[in-house]
């Protein structure tokens, strides 16, 4: 048996589902030094966020998340309804509270198994560039995908106040985001780690090709290579697989819905390794 220490991950665990809850709960490191990445959408809810976030930082050695487009919706069930960059600065003060790491926070270095390397949570967003063929617009595309019926509910519920639009508030994001991982030690390696595909060759596994459009930005496609990436960490599209793109890892490490996991399984388990590989 392996008693190196682990570098793992999961994301989309949608606790609100009583079924996704007991994941949490079940999860455990295998050594005394396992890290776990959360890539985002572990639930609405700010309560259950930080109950799933707390039961992680008691059993792991270090935790780090980012958001996914769940955490950052304004629902209804949330009493004190913020928007936006106020909703994302308040689960940051939530996790630090708890210890753990967020994007707003210095890149830790992993120096286990393949290390050194630093471990860089990213909150990017997307920008309506991953387009259905034969779209050429975010207009055409956001006409094509109402039609189709296929709308993310970011249209209603992921607010980017006191940004313009989602565009703009990813653009923000992306700038000052390549700016901290271009100050990286050169000689340093880096795993990435967004909610978001950071390359638009897995959205094309989607049933629903008009989903892309919530899926990503083209401004990040060369950020593997760009940024010496040994592996990339990502969730959202519920479509739990390892793939190469330039002779690196990307590891979508998504657990999704009950009626998802429930038909293809989960033969991997709720957490990924990422590192050893």
């Amino acid at each position: 048996m392996d008693t190196r220490p682990r570098l793992l991950a999961t994301s989309d665990l949608h606790i609100s589902y009583e079924e996704n809850r007991s994941f949490v709960e079940q999860a455990r490191p295998t050594t005394d030094e396992d890290w776990l990445i959360i890539a985002g959408d572990v639930a609405e809810r700010t309560a259950d966020v930080e109950w799933a976030l707390r039961r992680f930082s008691e059993r792991f050695a270090k935790v780090i998340w980012v958001p996914g487009n769940h955490e950052l919706w304004t629902t209804a069930q949330e009493q004190d309804r913020q928007r936006g960059e106020a909703r994302y600065r308040h689960l940051v003060d939530m996790c630090r509270s708890l210890g753990v790491l967020t994007p707003e926070d210095p890149y830790p270095v992993w120096r286990g198994a393949d290390g050194p390397v630093a471990v860089a949570p990213l909150f990017l967003l997307y920008d309506y560039t991953f387009r259905p063929d034969g779209t050429f617009t975010k207009e055409q595309a956001l006409e094509r995908a109402y039609e189709a019926g296929v709308v993310c509910t970011d249209e209603f519920r992921l607010h980017p106040d006191p940004h313009p639009d989602r565009e703009s508030w990813c653009h923000a994001r992306v700038a000052e985001t390549e700016r901290r991982l271009a100050a990286l030690d050169p000689g340093l390696s880096t795993v990435l780690v967004n909610h978001w595909p950071l390359l638009r060759d897995p959205t094309r596994m989607l049933w629903y090709p008009e989903f892309s459009l919530w899926c990503g930005t083209e401004r990040t496609a060369d950020w593997h290579r760009r940024f010496r990436a040994l592996a990339v960490v990502y969730g959202h599209l519920h479509i739990p697989r390892t793939t190469v793109h330039d002779g690196v890892r990307f590891e979508e490490v998504s657990v999704g819905y009950p009626h998802e996991w429930r038909r293809r399984g989960l033969p991997r388990g709720i957490l990924r390794d990422v590192l050893p590989a």
